[in-house]
């Protein structure tokens, strides 16, 4: 017993070396705006064997530890429109109007670079989920934040768009520091576990949420809940009772106690994200994760859509991802080593005491 509980010790802190060795996650501060980011590590996973069959990803990367919000694309806004001419419909003015997830007022008589605001919608709307953004927003999002915010191009870095705002969706350029993540990463960050089974035996949840049984709907730090509808109504209200005036997006990470194994959050329910499928180009892009507007079977791993890179609704949001480094491994095997050597002294000393 003594022997095969030290034995898990040592696999445990093994396997949280190899993570520690992961670079630290992204910190963006050239702008002022702080996009955290939580690194996945695991390389070489296997495709899931049920739900959608995919989730194998041959890399260490990093992914959106939240949605973006709605401080932070008003942020984004404000930079890259400062005189309020909306250039290829970045602001949906449907961002302020539609009470159920409005966020963002515009203001044209406001002084340039002030023109959009965080609204007061039912509560400070800041840390909610940004919605009614097309996959053409999230890429044009994604190049600001990598040519360094402020006066930072939306047009070029991440995703060449030259102006594009329909005809298809190009791939993200090689190196670009955020980009939207692939299908297969956004599918590993959610529901892989190397340890779904047990210390050592991967697999896939069902949920976001590390469960194969639907979440509830609480707000708080209760395990295996999510901002989505149960037979007991939408999570924010409580009830099953719709309201057009009414907010129903809850601040992310607001489901504290219900993080993937990686540790995002709202990978299940709140808004669907947008993902780059498998990367290549094409008239289409997926929407994964469900949200407030939809029950449980619609935010199980088993589902996920394609829609046109133009589509815009209030149950559409995005996170960002980007890849890392090539991990040295020489500097893997000397946080291996310090692990393995302090073990091996505990275990010389639990011999010697036995």
């Amino acid at each position: 017993m003594i022997r095969r509980s030290f034995k898990t010790l040592l696999l445990g802190l093994a396997a949280f070396a190899c993570q520690l060795s992961l670079p630290a996650p992204a910190q963006v501060t050239g702008g002022g705006l702080v996009y955290e980011m939580v690194p996945v590590a695991n390389a070489g996973n296997a495709n899931d064997t049920g739900g959608s069959h995919i989730g194998s990803v041959a890399y260490w990367y990093q992914i959106g530890k939240y949605s973006v919000t709605i401080g932070q694309y008003t942020t984004f806004l404000n930079a890259a429109d400062p005189n309020g001419t909306n250039p290829h419909d970045i602001y949906n003015v449907l961002m302020g109007t539609d009470l159920n997830v409005a966020g963002i007022s515009y203001d044209s008589g406001a002084a340039p670079g002030a023109k959009y605001s965080v609204m007061n919608n039912g509560g400070d709307s800041a840390n909610r989920p940004i919605t009614y953004v097309s996959w053409y927003d999230a890429a044009r999002y994604a190049n600001w934040m990598t040519n360094g915010q402020g006066s930072g191009s939306t047009e070029t870095g991440a995703y060449t768009l030259n102006g594009a705002t329909s005809g298809g969706a190009v791939a993200a350029n090689p190196g670009a520091a955020f980009r939207l993540p692939t299908e297969n990463e956004f599918y590993k960050a959610a529901y892989y576990s190397p340890d779904y089974g047990g210390l050592g035996m991967p697999g896939y949840y069902v949920y976001a949420t590390q469960s194969d049984d639907a979440p509830g709907n609480i707000i708080g730090s209760g395990a295996n809940q999510a901002n989505y509808i149960t037979i007991d109504g939408y999570s924010v209200t409580q009830s099953s009772e719709y309201s057009s005036s009414q907010n129903y997006l809850t601040d992310v990470g607001a489901f504290s106690g219900s993080g993937s194994y990686y540790r995002t959050f709202d990978q299940t329910g709140d808004v669907s994200n947008w993902n780059d499928l498998d990367g290549t180009a094409g008239p289409s892009r997926g929407l994964r994760g469900g949200n407030w507007w939809r029950t449980s079977g619609y935010l199980m791993s088993s589902y996920g859509v394609t829609r046109d890179p133009a589509y815009e609704n209030h149950r559409c949001g995005f996170r960002l991802a980007s890849s890392v480094p090539e991990i040295d491994p020489n500097s893997l095997g000397s946080v291996l080593a310090l692990v393995f050597g302090a073990l091996g002294l505990l275990e010389r000393r639990r011999l010697k005491a036995a």
